[in-house]
């Protein structure tokens, strides 16, 4: 009788690492539909809304962050990385685990950690151009490593037998089609005929760097009827930007929203957008050909969005604007002529490589089950073969 597919994935702290390992997490259910699936995370991130939400068992463990700012504590790191890491190794042998996968993020070093102690095949998937710590520690203890993007390879140990399999997407972004869906996200997005649309995307909890700058700009624009804006400002930031919308005229081309349930939508309706520089933002944009204007946060481990930034914008496919300098009058000198100018637009949505971000789902769970010696007679993992 054939031992059912068991896999335990270490993701959490924030949306970066939990998607891909959400994605990943879909693909293994798409090829095996009775693999038993779960997480490892801790009680701090996401991951406790996300992963529950998306159909998936999370276990959480102790771990504090891989972070040099924990002063005194970070010296508590190598006590709290073993009691984590034996909680996994319980983990694993209760779930079974045939392999575990460690998606990046101080919540999923345990888990490498964990497979290590029993024995258990595992693999890491790094999604920034830049590794985080989590993942430059873990890539010493297991042979087994997977990229979103090249760059990082030259960062982690044994990084030259990594392979580059993309960033792994959930949802309808890894097979948007902007050009068909545009007519019809315009219209559900209340943008007219010729009309521009600037698309503002602070992120799941908003950016106030970026949408002040964008405040400041929808009030240059008052009096434009051929440009609009539509301002992700998170939930928090939400009444007070309308407020300020509101009393500067700029409410006459802008709407603030908190969330973007539909990006496929927006992004098939804008026709540029400012954004931080995630990697799965990054991914996303690559993949569907948007063009942008990053503005890394400034504050990120390493200065990875930066790094990720660079991906799109030395190939011509985004502007790279630093934080401290997005303000409106900024913006305004980058974007205006950017939205004046359609074939530019055109050219850089062109310019970039949309790579494998797309498969990258289904590659990497190619990988897994090959850890995992799932049979390859099974078909589902012969087409994974065939497409990897």
């Amino acid at each position: 009788m054939r031992t059912p597919l068991s896999v335990v994935i270490g993701a959490g702290g924030t949306g970066g690492h939990i998607y891909p390992g959400l994605a990943l997490a879909d693909a293994l259910r798409r090829a095996v539909p009775d693999a038993v699936v779960s997480f490892v995370g801790t009680e701090r991130g996401l991951e406790t809304r996300l992963i529950p939400q998306a159909g998936y068992r999370l276990h959480t463990v102790d771990m504090i962050p891989f972070d040099p700012s924990l002063g005194a504590k970070r010296y508590l790191l190598p006590a709290a990385l073993l009691r984590s890491g034996n909680q996994c190794r319980s983990i694993l042998r209760t779930q079974g685990a045939q392999v575990a996968v460690g998606m990046g993020g101080y919540p999923s070093a345990p888990v490498i950690v964990g497979a290590r102690m029993a024995g258990l095949p595992s693999l890491i998937h790094e999604s920034n151009a830049v590794p985080g710590r989590a993942n430059k520690f873990a890539a010493r203890l297991t042979p087994h490593v997977a990229l979103a993007f090249d760059r990082s390879r030259e960062h982690l140990a044994g990084g030259e037998h990594a392979e580059t399999v993309g960033m792994p997407l959930v949802g309808p972004l890894a097979t948007l089609d902007r050009t068909a869906l545009r007519a019809r996200a315009r219209r559900e997005l209340g943008i007219p005929e010729g009309v521009r649309l600037l698309l503002v995307n602070g992120g799941s909890l908003g950016a106030a760097r970026l949408t002040a700058a964008a405040v400041g700009l929808a009030a240059r624009y008052r009096t434009r009827t051929d440009l609009r804006l539509l301002i992700k400002t998170g939930p928090a930031a939400l009444e007070e930007t309308r407020e300020r919308l509101a009393a500067t005229g700029g409410a006459a081309v802008a709407e603030a929203v908190p969330y973007l349930d539909r990006m496929d939508l927006a992004y098939s309706a804008a026709d540029l957008v400012v954004c931080r520089a995630g990697s799965a933002t990054v991914a996303e944009l690559a993949t569907i050909g948007m063009p942008a204007v990053l503005v890394p946060y400034p504050h990120a481990p390493g200065d990875h969005q930066t790094h990720n930034a660079r991906v799109l914008s030395d190939a011509g496919a985004a502007a790279l604007l630093p934080d401290a300098e997005t303000t409106a009058e900024r913006l305004d000198t980058l974007v205006t002529p950017l939205l004046d100018d359609p074939v530019r637009l055109a050219a850089m949505g062109q310019a970039a490589d949309p790579g494998t971000h797309a498969q990258a789902a289904d590659l990497l769970a190619a990988k897994v089950l090959k850890l995992a010696g799932h049979p390859d007679s099974h078909p589902a993992t012969t087409y994974l073969r065939e497409t990897a």
